[in-house]
C-alpha cells in the first residue's frame, strides 16, 4: 500500500514522503495512529493544503520534546524486583513498568514511548530509549536490583559479589547482613575465597591452641 507520511517515521521516511508499506503495517499501525494517510489523489491534495500547518505543529512539538529530552537524557530509574542467585528475575520488566518509573521521576511518558526489543529479565543496569517525539529520542538507565542498597552498588559500577567481598575484608557485618538477606550471597563461600575463617573454624582453631598449651604444661 502507498501512504503519505504525516510525520517522520524511523526507517521509513520524513513528513510528506510517499512510501510503499505492507498492508498490515499500514492498517494496524500507520493509519490508526494518524502517522500516515493512504496516498490517494484526494488525500495528497488535502495533505498539501495542510502541510504548512502540520510542519509548524511538528516544529513546536519537537522543540517542546527537546527541552524535556535535555533533562531526561541520562537519567536513571530504580526498579526493585525479586531475583534468583543467577541474576534472573522472577518475572520481567516491561515497557509499562519503565514508563511508570520515568513518570514517577517527574517526566510524563507512556509505554508506547519506551523503545525496547524485548522485556528485561535480569538484574543490572539496562539502557533504554525513550522516544519523546518522532525526531527526539533519549536514553535512560533502568537499574534493576533486589534492594535499594544493591541498586546503589550497581549504580557505582560494582557487582554485588565484589561489594560483598569488600565488606567481608572490612568485616562490615551490617553490610554483609544486607547482602545475605537480599542478594543470596554465600558469605561462607566468600570467606573461603577471601582466605578468612568462619566462626566455627575460628572456634576450632582456638580449641587446638588451648589443647597444645595444656600438653606443653604437662610435659614441663
Amino acid at each position: 500500500m502507498e501512504v503519505v507520511l504525516l510525520e517522520r517515521v524511523e526507517k521509513l521516511g520524513q513528513m510528506g514522503d510517499v512510501v510503499t508499506v505492507k498492508n498490515g503495517y499500514a492498517r494496524n499501525f500507520l493509519l490508526p495512529q494518524k502517522k500516515a494517510l493512504r496516498a490517494s489523489k484526494e488525500n495528497l491534495a488535502v495533505f498539501e493544503t495542510q502541510r504548512a500547518q502540520l510542519e509548524a505543529d511538528n516544529l513546536k512539538q519537537r522543540d517542546e520534546a527537546s527541552k524535556v529530552g535535555e533533562k531526561l537524557d541520562g537519567q536513571s530509574v530504580i526498579l526493585i524486583r525479586a531475583a534468583s542467585e543467577s541474576q534472573q528475575l522472577y518475572g520481567s520488566v516491561s515497557t509499562q513498568d519503565i514508563a511508570k518509573s520515568v513518570t514517577a521521576a517527574g517526566f510524563t511518558v507512556d509505554r508506547k514511548q519506551i523503545v525496547m526489543d524485548k522485556v528485561l529479565k535480569t538484574l543490572g543496569l539496562h539502557e533504554v530509549k525513550v522516544r519523546l517525539h518522532p525526531e527526539v529520542t533519549v536514553a535512560v538507565t533502568v537499574n534493576i536490583a533486589r534492594s535499594d542498597e544493591e541498586a546503589e552498588i550497581q549504580a557505582r559500577g560494582e557487582s554485588v559479589e565484589e561489594a560483598a567481598e569488600a565488606a567481608l575484608d572490612n568485616r562490615d557485618e551490617a553490610v554483609l547482613d544486607v547482602f545475605e538477606s537480599t542478594a543470596d550471597v554465600d558469605l561462607d563461600e566468600l570467606r573461603d575465597l577471601d582466605g578468612g575463617e568462619t566462626a566455627e573454624e575460628e572456634a576450632s582453631a582456638e580449641a587446638e591452641v588451648e589443647a597444645d598449651a595444656e600438653e606443653e604444661t604437662k610435659d614441663a
